[in-house]
């Protein structure tokens, strides 16, 4: 385990002895400073975990250094030593950023149970600070793939939703399609990144569940009940609260999260006092919520509340220029999780992954790389490595054979390939969503074959 340094400034000496012998024996690293000054010329070569600073020194004195301090190192915690009768001064330097404070004279024992949960609580909020770094570089919009013009869209929208007050945000979007990652994305680039990111599938937690996970419950509330517990609403305060699948949510628990959405306030199931909260609340469906508003199983109120910023998701098929940076993206992925060199995809697998028309959008592609890496040893993935349900698919996805005349000589299938996008053009008169429908393509599909072939 790391040794902790402690340095200590006090311009008497034997306080500075006493403390330096104490804390020695209990395993710290000590150093020690008679003067600010000489306590700023050692944090320019050294930076201590925590400083035991005398508010009372000659010079500059233990505010001033404070100050200075924080300016330095702002993760140094810094606990005042005062003498009675100026806790008023001692209160300041709280305010200012130090831990805490102690009274002259002091326990040396008390003083050694301070330092330590002191330390504790100092390692705890580095490690917190680090996880909600690692998470914030995780989740961030640049570790979004999208290149397509759908996505760039999307994207800016997060964008400017996440640095906005913004409160209710809906994303929709076909299943697979990345909705949690764009609620997270949400949350990670907005000033709430340092608060809590609470997620639940409302569709997976029966609905006399539901209420006590989302709002909490009392001791007693139920028989189960046998103790207290809060809920995420109250978990995710200052933070975002991600409801998935809210087109599943009973209509009674609609009605109670409408209540909390108008008045940011709600009690926990058995309670009685009225708890504020303030979370953002991002919402995620696969369902057309306006049919199940006319169907009366979605209440139109509701709907009204939590849609107030709109995201759409295009699926897949509609983004088929993000198709090969996700696949690249993916490949590396798990060339690290499996200890694989895959290099890339043939030709011809990335002609087939490009046409699929990826039902189960980005889920569905990230299985199927996934598979095909575990599964495979060669270093491109191959055709073949592709699954036969996917391929026989794609190839008749023209919806049924075209009769032609090869000719003896044989062809190049891009030849053929080229000549159908020109002549679909044409026919068009360059109107490029016309001339994608003959040929039974998606847009974003036509215009990679324009842009491979030199049209674009």
């Amino acid at each position: 385990m790391r040794q902790h340094k402690i340095l200590v400034v006090d311009d008497e000496h034997l306080i500075r002895w006493s403390l330096e012998q104490n804390l020695k024996k209990q395993g710290y690293e000590v150093a020690t400073a008679a003067s600010g000054e000489d306590a700023l010329k050692f944090l320019k070569e050294e930076t201590p975990d925590l400083m035991l600073l005398d508010i009372q020194l000659p010079g500059i004195n233990g505010i001033e250094v404070l100050e200075r301090v924080k300016e330095m190192e702002e993760d140094i915690i810094v606990i005042m030593v005062t003498a009675l009768g100026v806790l008023e001064t001692a209160v300041k330097a709280m305010r200012m950023g130090a831990y805490d404070y102690i009274n002259k004279p002091f326990n040396l024992d008390e003083l050694a149970i301070v330092i330590k949960k002191t330390l504790e609580t100092g390692e705890l909020k580095r490690e917190v600070a680090h996880l909600r770094s690692q998470q914030t570089g995780k989740y961030g919009i640049k570790n979004i793939i999208g290149r397509s013009r759908h996505m760039e869209n999307v994207l800016s929208m997060v964008q400017k939703v996440a640095s906005s007050d913004a409160s209710t945000i809906l994303i929709q979007g076909e299943s697979g399609t990345g909705k949690e990652l764009i609620a997270k994305a949400i949350h990670y680039e907005s000033n709430r990144a340092d608060k809590p990111f609470m997620a639940i599938n409302c569709a997976a937690v029966p609905e006399t569940l539901l209420e006590s996970e989302l709002m909490g419950h009392e001791r007693g509330a139920f028989t189960d009940a046998k103790t207290q517990k809060k809920g995420l609403f109250e978990v995710a305060d200052g933070g975002t609260l991600f409801l998935d699948e809210i087109g599943d949510m009973e209509p009674g628990m609609q009605a109670k999260l409408l209540r909390v959405l108008e008045e940011r306030t709600f009690r926990r199931v058995g309670g009685t006092r009225d708890i504020q909260v303030d979370v953002r609340i991002v919402s995620a469906t696969n369902k057309d919520l306006l049919a199940a508003i006319e169907e009366k199983s979605f209440r139109a109120d509701l709907y009204y509340r939590i849609q107030v910023i709109p995201i759409f998701l295009p699926p897949l098929r509609e983004r088929r220029d993000d198709i090969m940076p996700l696949v690249e993206h993916f490949v590396q992925h798990f060339n690290r999780e499996f200890g694989k060199n895959v290099k890339g995809v043939s030709k011809m697998a990335e002609k087939y992954l490009c046409e699929y028309s990826w039902p189960g959008n980005i889920r569905e592609l990230k299985n199927i790389i996934e598979r095909a890496i575990i599964l495979e040893n060669e270093e491109v993935l191959l055709l073949e490595h592709l699954p036969k349900e996917m391929i026989d698919k794609t190839g008749s996805a023209s919806g049924g054979p075209v009769s032609f005349a090869l000719p003896p000589e044989g062809l190049d299938i891009e030849d053929v390939e080229r000549e159908l996008i020109r002549q679909a053009l044409e026919c068009s008169e360059g109107n490029q969503s016309k001339a994608a429908k003959m040929l039974h393509l998606g847009i974003d599909a036509f215009r990679y074959r324009m842009k491979k072939f030199g049209f674009l």
